[in-house]
């Protein structure tokens, strides 16, 4: 039987994706460490803990494991409200654990590749409206330029936001993610600062680093009618489709967003991506229901 060995291409990235909130354990000044203390959020009321301890030093165990399974990038979160607790404070220790990280990923010959924003925001960020309010943009800036600052030695490749459209949506309209609000009203504002604050932050990498590849991470989630013969499902199914998979992509190539009644244009973030980066996990199979809360998701 014939035998082969086969070689990824020359300069392909091979790794591993973590979230600080995920791995680190204890980061009690975020919004999710207070949703997970709030009866009925979370699946048998489980809390995250102390979880893989990567603040307590175990970062170094799976940095070598990932190194020995031949991985040569790894991607990873840092969490803002460790960075900068409050409004007016930064953590320079926290700055200082996060250079130790990327610099020993540096001496095991694997690429840093930094999401800025994985979910989490600090509780200061949701005391003051979190995305509904546009000051965050400002704040977002400040804390990605402190992040590119005190990491551009050795990360040019940024995420500035995972999965806006996940964040928006279950956030802000479905409330399975925190601050679980459900109000269609409110749902543009957030897109729309989103978007913002990514382009803003995008502006700023750039301006700080000439060589910096910026880009955000996007949940492709493809929805199929259920009864392909039903107009009402295939109308259910395009909608879902137009808000979830397209209105962000679109807003960053065309500078213009919109959904349902509510468009908005925002020449500012047209362009602002040098690559994007899919997630997929699965499609669904969407039926048109009468119910309210049903007729979009």
């Amino acid at each position: 039987m014939a035998q082969a060995t086969f070689h990824f291409p020359r300069g392909f990235l091979w790794g591993t994706a973590t979230s600080s909130h995920q791995v680190e354990g204890n980061n009690t000044n975020n919004n999710w460490w207070a949703w997970e203390q709030e009866p009925g959020h979370i699946l048998h009321e489980d809390r995250s803990g102390v979880a893989c301890d990567w603040w307590g030093g175990r970062w170094r165990e799976d940095f070598d494991l990932a190194s020995e399974a031949g991985q040569n990038a790894l991607r990873f979160s840092v969490e803002w409200s460790r960075i900068q607790p409050s409004p007016t404070r930064w953590d320079h220790a926290a700055l200082d654990r996060y250079h130790e990280m990327v610099r020993s990923l540096k001496e095991r010959n694997m690429i840093s590749m930094v999401t800025l924003h994985h979910f989490t925001d600090p509780i200061w960020v949701t005391e003051m409206g979190g995305w509904e309010n546009e000051e965050i943009i400002k704040y977002f800036v400040k804390y990605t330029q402190k992040m590119v600052e005190a990491l551009g030695d050795y990360v040019n490749l940024w995420i500035t936001i995972n999965e806006p459209n996940v964040l928006a949506l279950l956030g802000y309209a479905l409330a399975r993610f925190p601050p679980g609000e459900r109000d269609l009203n409110s749902l543009g504002r957030v897109f729309s600062n989103l978007v913002r604050a990514h382009a803003a932050a995008y502006q700023v990498i750039h301006k700080l680093q000439s060589t910096a590849q910026v880009g955000i991470a996007f949940n492709y989630r493809p929805v199929m009618p259920n009864r392909s013969w039903s107009p009402l499902d295939r109308l259910q199914a395009s909608l879902q489709d137009n808000i979830f998979n397209e209105n962000i992509p679109q807003a960053l190539r065309t500078g213009k967003m919109g959904f349902l009644f509510w468009k908005k244009s925002l020449p500012q973030i047209k362009g602002t991506q040098d690559f994007i980066g899919l997630n997929y996990y699965s499609q669904e199979y969407t039926s048109f229901q009468l119910a309210p809360a049903a007729r979009i998701f």
